[in-house]
Order: C-alpha cells, then structure tokens, then sequence
C-alpha cells in the first residue's frame, strides 16, 4: 500500500514535481530515488497568511509499484428496444440521467429545445455581436445547458445530496482533466467542456437513446393524473408513461405550461443582484497578500457573505480570470453571468453580487400566483433592457460611485462583449435591494481591503441564480405530488444549485424510473 501524508508546501514545491519528491523525501528520511511515484490525492491553497502555502493529501509509492490506471466508463447495455422514459432537457441533470437510465437498461429520448454543442456557437456569437437574441439556443438552453458555456464549475457543498466522486468521475471517464479528482473547487473550463458533452450525447446515441435537438416542449400529456406523453412546437406527439422534467431555471415557457394546466408548482425565493469586474492584479493582491501573484499560484477567488438589513449579500459563482457573458433568453431583456476558461487566464475576475429575497417581496405580483417570482425576476431584466438602451448592452456603474448614488461619468471596456451604458443601478432595483447592496459593498470594502474601488464595474443584472419556481415531488418517489409519472428534476424543479448537483439528481431520477419499471 503507498504510504498516505498530509503536507503543506510553498506553491513552487507543489507545482515541481522534483521539488515535491526532494521534500517527501526528507520527511520520510528516504533517498529521492527510492521513490517510485507521488499521486496527488487532493489540493486546496491556505491564503490566511502572508505567506500563501498548498496543502496536499499525497500517496506516496516508496518500494511499491506504481501502475496508472484510467477510470472506466459504466457497463452500459443496448437499450434501443427497452422501455423508454422522456428526459425534457439536456443540461447536466437531463444527460447524467440518460446516461443513468441506460446503465439501467432503460431507453431515454432525449428532447433538448437547443441545438448541439457546436451548433450553440453561431447563436452566442449573433448575441455578442449582433444583440440576436434566439428563444431556443443561447448561453442557458442547448446541448449542455447553461454550464456548458458559463464556466463549467465543479464545485458543490451538496455532499450529502449524493455521491459526488460518482459524478466527477464520469465527467473524467468522458474526457475532463484527471485534476478534477484533486482540487478543493474543480473546474473544466467553458472551452473544455464542449467536446466532453458531445462525447457524452454520442454514447447515449450508441448504445440505444435518442437525443433530439431544435425539439421543444409545447405541452404535456395527462390523463387521470398519470403522463401520456408530450407534444412539441411540431404538433409531433411522443408517447412514454414516464417524463424526467429537467429544463433548467430559465425555461419560463415549461413554468407557464405547468400553471396553465394546473399542475401544482409554487414560487420560490431566489437572489438577485449584479455582476461584479474586477482586474484579476487586484483580487490576488487582496487575496494572496502580494504585488504580485508569481507563476505558481492559480488566480484568486473570493467568497463573500455579509447580513445587511436582514437580508443575506453574498459571492455568487465567482469566476477568476474570466469574463462577463450575455444570459438572455428572449429579446426585450437583458441578464448577465460568468465564465472561465480552463486557465482561468483573462485579465479581470468577476463574481455575481446577489441580495437573498423572500417570498414576500413578491407581493406586487400576487396575481401571477406561483409564478410571481418568475415576473419578478422579468420586470428587473425588462427594465435594465429598456434603461441600456434597449439593445444587449447593459446598465453599469463604477462601485463607489453606486454606493454613492452618483452616475458614473463614464465606464471603461469591461469583459462584456455587447458592452455597457452608463447608469445609476438604483433605477434598476426596488428600493429595498439598491439600499442593501449599497451597505453590503462598503462592508464587503472592510472585509477585504481595496475590494471596494470605482476600478470594479457593477453590471446589472445577475438575476438567473436560481429557479423561481419549485415544482413539488415526493421525497421518496420523486415523483411530483399531482401527476404519476412526472419527475420533477434538477435546477429548474428547486432541486440543485449547480452541475454536480444537478447532475447527481439526474441520476435519483432515473433510478426513481427504473424501479418503478421493476
């Protein structure tokens, strides 16, 4: 067995491997060449003191041989004469559940309104540059969904929602960086997870699943309270008597359907807020305690919560060295998110800025019911349209000058591609989240010295952290309270906040499926 040791080391030490054998080395009184080889097990930085040090969990091959090993995928089995169930989505819930209903034996369809990761392409570049806003493919809907093309984080505090190595491990059975197995907050890349989701859609494909793109739902059929099937934009009817309902927080149009035909969904408090730039120099001097970074450290994150006014103000998918992405999925509103590419290497790093809302702040749209959140959520990303200019630009403001209620007198290219227009972000926001984030961001400003400066630009808005609406299940069967055979699932029913989590209850779903079946 190779010997286990938990070590900290300088950030040059961890990243040389010659330099990290020469120091286990003399930790276990050894000669270097008696070391056969040093798996990294986990990573994770200490930046508490000045001096910013990797702590490793290592397994250490002295007198053992080392033989690599790759990790497998699943003993998948050919279910194209199998039961079928209709997975409504292919963001990471819809794909890992596939994947989970054919390890099973069971076929998916799935029915994905977008198009497939190469395709999405032409449609993020006409919204960057042209202000082309397509209903069906953009930065949240298409193979992949919106992680695909919005970071890629790996990250979940979800650990007791299920088997999170299960999950990591497939995404590096597929083709992601083996490094995701070890770091503290994994990450693929916006560039790098394309190609894996393909390689994922091909192996549904080849073992027996369909997977439909450009195919949107446009109802779904009930009889007695049990699934029949659906109907797309086509009037093409598909039949299966189970439907695993995984479209992601933004699918307003599937939230409407629910609520037209009285399928019981109810409004959920969500956050909301802005997008936060800053020059990347700038969060690692804080960060690192340093002028400069040095070639050994990753760019830093931050994570940030404060209580202001009673209200939670909180660090939202923080992305270093990335860039601000237009997340619009109809014409006449604009919304805003984050990506990094695999290197993280961009010059600004920018985080999403979100006050925490409570069902009662809905009351102005009482009469939507359980979609006055939903409304909510649209009436802010409506009238920060309208105020920009009525284009994909959005509104922005330098930090001081917002928390000083002064328009900026003018605001510099920031990542934003459509670009920005100068505006005082209180027009944006209700009053009660404008005067939250104000307090919040001077009291982020004494938590972390010089994170407050007009060199960080607030974009607004950031309004897609979550879904507004929860579509109830059965805690054991999964299964939505009202309809048998519909399974609720992933971000978009209240049940994940992330790729891994959603991913993770993909998978409950379709093993929910699979033993009904039995």
């Amino acid at each position: 067995m190779p010997r286990e040791l938990q070590i900290q080391v300088a950030p040059e030490v961890a990243a040389q491997q010659h330099l990290l054998t020469e120091h286990v080395a003399k930790l276990m009184q050894v000669s270097p060449d008696e070391i056969n080889h040093i798996a990294i097990v986990k990573r994770s930085i200490d930046a508490r003191q000045k001096a910013v040090k990797i702590n490793l969990k290592l397994a250490v091959y002295w007198k053992e041989t080392y033989t690599e090993t790759t990790i497998p995928l699943p003993d998948y089995k050919d279910v194209s004469n199998s039961k079928e169930v209709i997975v409504v989505g292919a963001g990471p819930a819809g794909l890992f559940a596939a994947l989970q209903l054919i390890e099973l034996g069971i076929k998916p369809i799935v029915i994905e309104r977008g198009k497939d990761v190469q395709e999405r392409r032409r449609d993020l570049k006409a919204i960057n540059r042209e202000h082309i806003v397509d209903e069906d493919s953009n930065y949240c809907f298409g193979e992949g969904g919106a992680g695909t093309y919005s970071d890629g984080k790996l990250y979940t505090r979800s650990k007791k929602r299920g088997d999170v190595d299960r999950i990591l491990k497939l995404f590096v059975a597929f083709g992601a960086a083996d490094n995701i197995m070890v770091e503290a907050h994994p990450h693929i890349g916006t560039n790098k997870l394309p190609k894996i989701i393909k390689s994922m859609r091909e192996k549904i494909i080849e073992f027996g699943g369909e997977v439909l793109f450009d195919t949107r739902v446009t109802d779904i059929l009930v009889k007695n309270n049990e699934i029949e099937g659906v109907v797309t934009q086509n009037n093409d009817v598909i039949n299966a008597k189970k439907i695993i309902l995984a479209t992601g927080h933004s699918a307003r149009d599937v939230f409407e359907l629910l609520d037209r035909k009285k399928i019981f969904i109810e409004a959920k408090p969500f956050a909301l807020g802005v997008r936060a730039e800053h020059p990347q120099t700038l969060i690692d001097s804080i960060q690192y305690s340093c002028d400069f970074r040095g070639d050994y450290l990753p760019p830093a994150p931050y994570s940030i919560v404060k209580q202001v006014n009673g209200r939670g103000m909180y660090s939202f998918c923080m992305c270093p060295g990335g860039v601000i992405a237009p997340c619009a999925t109809s014409p006449g509103e604009v919304v805003t998110n984050g990506w990094s590419p695999s290197k993280r290497d961009q010059a600004t790093a920018n985080s999403g800025i979100v006050v925490e809302l409570k069902l009662e702040d809905f009351k102005p749209f009482a009469k939507f019911g359980a979609l006055a959140g939903m409304e909510f959520q649209k009436s802010i990303e409506q009238k920060a349209w309208h105020l920009a200019g009525e284009t994909q630009r959005v509104p922005a403001q330098r930090m001081i000058d917002f928390t000083q209620s002064k328009v900026s007198a003018d605001i510099p290219k920031t990542s934003y591609v459509p670009g920005t227009t100068s505006v005082e972000l209180g027009q944006v926001f209700p009053v009660f989240i404008t005067e939250v984030m104000r307090q919040g961001f001077v009291d982020f400003g004494k938590s972390m010295r010089g994170y407050l400066t007009n060199d960080a630009i607030l974009h607004a808005p950031e309004s897609r952290t979550s879904s507004p609406v929860r579509i109830p299940r059965d805690p054991y069967t999964l299964e939505h309270l009202q309809i048998k055979g519909l399974y609720p699932c992933g971000e978009g029913a209240g049940y994940a906040g992330g790729i891994i989590s959603a991913a993770i209850d993909g998978e409950k779903c379709a093993i929910k499926c699979a033993e009904e079946f039995k």
